[in-house]
């Protein structure tokens, strides 16, 4: 079956949008792709990658150099902040040989990868721009650009974020994103030989924790409730992120907490999660990634939706007969596996906020992990 489009626009160059192009490229579809940033940067620290996250991948063509460049383990240990062992969580299996269960890169080589494997296969990618309008017409879609070119796509992806400019003119009924009550910390560090998988330290209304990223590198990342519109940046970062590691006495962490200094690259942001209601279409503009689910890092998948919604949406597009079908089939498949990770990464959130029950955070994450190994 031929595709129910020839020409698609994508907005944005992250993890979803480049995605997005290699995979339509795929079923020969002409995309064009914008990026208003001219340097096509990924700022932050590391990021954790689960086993659906890697199957994705391997659809891409991008695992092995994925597994060049990061960090491919097994498993989440829990523990108590003095350092005593709660608890193994087991990563499930994709039940591919070639798939590990889990891993982590630090983000701007992922974006790296992504961007050369987009490259490679004729997008035509234009970076420092972006639109100024979008007309939707029975036939098309007309776009001016802020370079003052205009063209006239068959589709209109926003893939621009949490802070999506498609959303705000196309959907200007959702909502904005909404602070969860929780910040969070990530720090770059040489990697310690007892890193050898995640590792966290929950204490009463803070979490601590650990996470290879290379042969060479790992993360931490640390949890911690702070009044809205709280950014902390450079030596204050320092001085705050070393006071905190105070409240974990585990020897392992506070020798990482030792190894803080001006030279370490520490990042804070505040944490906001959105989920707007479906459907995340209007005729010939779509929505995909966190321009629709933004979700907080609890179950390390916000970047692994993105991405699958990217891989469903090019499915749909090449295979069904028309535009309204595949859009409407793409809405069914995305939908509830989106929302349970928006909804349990903001509960595990919450109960960590309020300190709450311990083995309800620990059922939520397991169930998550394994729904999350289902096909999509």
């Amino acid at each position: 079956m031929n595709p129910c489009v020839n020409k698609v626009l994508i907005v944005g160059g992250g993890f979803s949008g480049m995605t997005a192009a290699i995979e339509l490229r795929k079923y020969d579809i002409e995309v064009d792709l914008v990026e208003i940033d001219p340097n096509w940067r990924a700022e932050g620290a590391g990021i954790s990658i689960g086993g659906a996250t890697l199957r994705a991948f391997k659809t891409l063509g991008i695992l092995d150099e994925y597994l060049k460049v990061g960090s491919a383990h097994s498993g989440l240990d829990i523990h108590a902040p003095h350092g005593l062992h709660l608890a193994h969580i087991p990563t499930p299996l994709i039940g591919d040989p070639d798939i590990p269960s889990s891993g982590a890169i630090m983000r701007p080589a992922l974006a790296k990868i992504l961007a050369d494997k987009t490259k490679t296969t004729g997008t035509n990618v234009r970076l420092g721009v972006t639109f100024t309008d979008i007309v939707q017409g029975k036939d098309g879609v007309e776009v001016t650009f802020t370079d003052g070119t205009n063209a006239t796509y068959d589709l209109v992806i926003g893939a621009d974020g949490l802070y999506s400019q498609v959303r705000k003119t196309q959907f200007p009924e959702a909502a904005n994103p909404k602070y969860v009550g929780q910040g969070v910390w990530r720090a770059v560090l040489p990697r310690l030989p007892e890193v050898n998988n995640t590792m966290m330290w929950v204490g009463q209304n803070i979490k601590a924790g650990l996470n290879p990223m290379s042969k060479d590198q790992m993360y931490m990342f640390v949890t911690q409730d702070n009044a809205p519109g709280t950014w902390i940046k450079g030596e204050e970062a320092l001085i705050k992120l070393k006071d905190i590691m105070q409240g974990f006495p585990a020897p392992l962490l506070q020798q990482v907490a030792g190894m803080l200094d001006e030279n370490s690259y520490i990042n804070y942001r505040p944490l906001e999660n959105l989920l707007v209601p479906a459907p995340w279409y209007k005729d010939r503009v779509v929505l995909i990634g966190d321009t629709v689910h933004g979700t907080t890092p609890h179950l390390a998948s916000g970047a692994c939706i993105g991405i699958e919604d990217a891989i469903v949406l090019a499915e749909e597009l090449a295979n069904k007969a028309s535009l309204d079908e595949a859009l409407d089939t793409f809405q069914s498949r995305r939908w509830e596996r989106c929302r349970m990770v928006v909804e349990n990464s903001g509960r595990l959130a919450q109960i960590e906020i309020e300190g709450g029950d311990k083995q309800e955070h620990t059922a939520i994450m397991r169930d998550s992990m394994m729904a999350l190994a289902q096909p999509i």
